[in-house]
């Protein structure tokens, strides 16, 4: 099973941008689907974007469609999910997530996804 650690949150502006990075450990990692989703506070877990385990399949939640994109290197047993013109509603602690799958299986339920990291914090002020 790999383990995840995500990095790279922060506090930005409205408007500014940030890469979330997600490190995965396990010499498998190329067999994983990974996700991001995201838990504001008094609000359940949501998903925000997957990327199969090739890279060519993805998906977006609807609120951050043409504002982010996932990305992986599995080289670097790394995804990435790039986010621009921020809002203050993006403001959560984002997780990334993994779970073994065949390549175009994505899932957008956090019950589907076996691994976890801890998350990291996203704050966008207005």
């Amino acid at each position: 099973q790999v383990q995840v650690v995500e990095s790279g949150g922060g506090l930005v502006q409205a408007g500014g941008s940030l890469r979330l990075s997600c490190a995965a450990s396990g010499r498998t990692f190329s067999r994983y689907a990974m996700a991001w989703f995201r838990q504001a506070p008094g609000e359940e877990r949501e998903f925000v974007a997957a990327i199969s385990w090739s890279g060519g399949d993805t998906y977006y939640a609807d609120s951050v469609k043409g504002r982010s994109t996932i990305s992986r290197d599995n080289t670097k047993n790394t995804v990435y999910l790039q986010m621009n013109s921020l809002k203050p509603e993006d403001t959560a602690v984002y997780y990334c997530a993994a779970n073994i799958a065949r390549d175009h299986e994505l899932g957008f339920l956090p019950s589907w996804y076996n691994s976890w990291g801890q998350g990291t914090q996203v704050t966008v002020s207005s």
